[in-house]
């Protein structure tokens, strides 16, 4: 046997699959063959089934029953999004036993090397925490490259993620870091309304390192039920950029400062209150806000566009 197909059967790390679930059964076995045959990695998948109407649940414990390392955690309530059950998953195993902890959305396709890429990358740059561009797809074919890898700037972990969070690789001691966060301000936790935006600043805000790398090894589906998908045309940025600062994304921005640990920066105790000096010194700084230059730009109007309208909305 050839020296490169053994090392192809090594398994070099052990990783928790953290996977929420609604609704999705049109594309569920995609997702889990994808996670189950990547390479040089031995994974175990634990899925949160949010209660569906069709056969999302069936499909997920058919798998759990032919793959001793997939698991099906007990539905119980309706979480009502991504975020709630991804809260329920992070909180709920123990990942005492794994290197790294990841997440995975329903619907989308792993490429074979997605896993030991991120494990190759945090070990290069001693990152805590790893993320990726992606390539986006529709049903008709189409793809394109998603670029998330922009320099990194001092505050954009308070107003946006590290990109899509199925594309996080977290070490095991930054995901226990999380997990007591949860565990610990579970209340407070229940208004976050982006999983993957909290655990990014989590980690940002409390000195652990975090690697996005302008590789893609995941195939990013597009239809019409994503609750969060691709920014594509003006649009659609400008209905994100209303988000971000608007009466809920200033409110969301303010309490992920708060539960990170940064309530009383200074920085933070400008913005927070959403006046219309908060939303100045907002506009003023938005080069340290987002990565994207387009970004960055629709960020200071949409701060211009509040402070001129009287301030944020409740």
């Amino acid at each position: 046997m050839a020296v490169d197909n053994v090392l192809d059967d090594l398994v070099v790390l052990d990783v928790a699959v953290l996977l929420a679930a609604f609704n999705g059964a049109q594309w569920i076995d995609s997702q889990i063959k994808s996670i189950v045959e990547q390479k040089n990695v031995k994974v175990k998948i634990f899925i949160s089934v949010d209660p569906s109407t069709d056969d999302t649940m069936v499909l997920c414990q058919d798998w759990a029953r032919r793959n001793a390392s997939i698991f099906v955690l007990p539905s119980m309530e309706r979480f009502g999004g991504a975020a709630r059950n991804f809260f329920k998953i992070f909180s709920e195993v123990d990942f005492q036993e794994f290197d790294y902890v990841c997440l995975a959305d329903q619907d989308d396709i792993w490429l074979p090397n997605k896993l030991i890429r991120a494990h190759e990358m945090l070990l290069k740059t001693g990152a805590d925490a790893y993320s990726s561009n992606v390539i986006a797809f529709w049903q008709d074919g189409r793809q394109q490259f998603i670029e998330k890898s922009q320099k990194q700037v001092r505050w954009d972990f308070l107003f946006e993620a590290a990109g899509p969070g199925c594309t996080y690789v977290l070490r095991k001691e930054l995901a226990c870091a999380i997990q007591s966060l949860l565990k610990n301000r579970w209340i407070e936790v229940q208004q976050v309304g982006l999983h993957d935006w909290l655990f990014y600043a989590y980690a940002r805000a409390n000195g652990y390192g975090w690697y996005i790398d302008n590789h893609a090894e995941m195939l990013y589906r597009q239809h019409e039920n994503n609750q969060v998908g691709v920014n594509k045309g003006w649009q659609a940025h400008l209905h994100r950029a209303r988000k971000v600062l608007n009466g809920w994304g200033l409110s969301q921005s303010a309490l992920i400062a708060e539960l990170v640990g940064l309530g009383n920066d200074p920085f933070v105790q400008r913005w927070s209150k959403g006046s219309r000096m908060g939303l100045l010194t907002l506009s003023f700084h938005a080069w340290q806000c987002r990565r994207r230059l387009r970004d960055k730009m629709l960020f200071a109007l949409s701060c211009a566009a509040l402070l001129l309208s009287g301030g944020r909305r409740s």
